[in-house]
C-alpha cells in the first residue's frame, strides 16, 4: 500500500514539476516572441516620415545706392520667381527608445524634432543695374536668404507641418497597437500611453 501511495505521489510530483517547467518555458517563449515582434516594429518605424508641398514665391529685389550725397543714385533691381519643393520630415531612426523585456515596457525618451528642407528653383526676370551699382554675388545670396525666410513664413502658416505631425502620430500609434496587444506598457518621457489618442496630448 505504501509503495502504491508513494508511486502516486511521485507521479503527481513529476507531473507538477513538468507542468511548472512547461509553463515557465511557455512564458519565456511568449516573452521572447513579444520582444522580437516589438523590436521588429521599432525597426519598421525607424524611417523618415515625410510630408511634401510645393510653393511659389514672386520676389522683387531693389537696391539703391546714393552717390555724392543725395545728388545721384545708382539702382539695381530684379524680379525673381521661385518654385520650391518643400519637405517636412521626422527622422525616426533618431528615436531614443529603451526596451525593458523583464518589465515588458517600451520607453520612448525622445522624439526627433521636425526638419524643414527647402529646394528652391530661382528664375530671374527684369534684371537691371546701373554701372556704378552692379549685381554682385552678395546680392544673389541676399535674394536667396530673403526668399527662404519668406517661404518659411508661408510654410508655418500652411497645413504642411500639421500634416507631418499627423503622419508622425500615425506611426507612433502603430507602435502603441503592437505593444498593447502583447500586454506591454508604452511610455513617453515617463507618461504611460494608455490609448492611441494619448499621443495628441503628449506631443505638442
Amino acid at each position: 500500500m505504501k509503495k502504491i501511495l508513494f508511486g502516486i505521489l511521485s507521479t503527481l510530483l513529476i507531473i507538477f514539476i513538468y507542468s511548472y517547467i512547461k509553463e515557465q518555458a511557455d512564458k519565456k517563449r511568449i516573452l521572447t516572441e513579444s520582444s522580437m515582434l516589438i523590436q521588429e516594429q521599432l525597426r519598421n518605424t525607424s524611417k523618415l516620415v515625410v510630408t511634401e508641398g510645393h510653393f511659389t514665391e514672386v520676389y522683387r529685389y531693389k537696391d539703391a545706392r546714393e552717390l555724392f550725397g543725395k545728388l545721384l543714385s545708382a539702382e539695381k533691381k530684379a524680379l525673381v520667381v521661385v518654385n520650391a519643393e518643400v519637405q517636412v520630415l521626422y527622422d525616426l531612426s533618431k528615436l531614443e527608445v529603451t526596451v525593458d523585456s523583464i518589465n515588458k515596457e517600451v520607453q520612448i525618451k525622445a522624439i526627433p524634432k521636425p526638419e524643414l528642407k527647402i529646394f528652391p528653383d530661382f528664375e530671374y526676370y527684369d534684371v537691371s543695374a546701373d554701372y556704378l551699382n552692379p549685381f554682385e554675388a552678395k546680392d544673389y545670396n541676399q535674394i536667396k536668404e530673403n526668399v527662404k525666410a519668406s517661404l518659411r513664413k508661408k510654410i508655418k502658416a500652411s497645413n504642411l507641418q500639421k500634416n507631418a505631425r499627423n503622419r508622425l502620430l500615425s506611426e507612433l500609434a502603430k507602435l502603441y497597437i503592437v505593444t498593447s496587444s502583447r500586454g506591454w506598457t508604452l511610455t513617453y518621457r515617463g507618461n504611460t500611453v494608455t490609448q492611441q489618442e494619448k499621443w495628441q496630448e503628449l506631443i505638442p
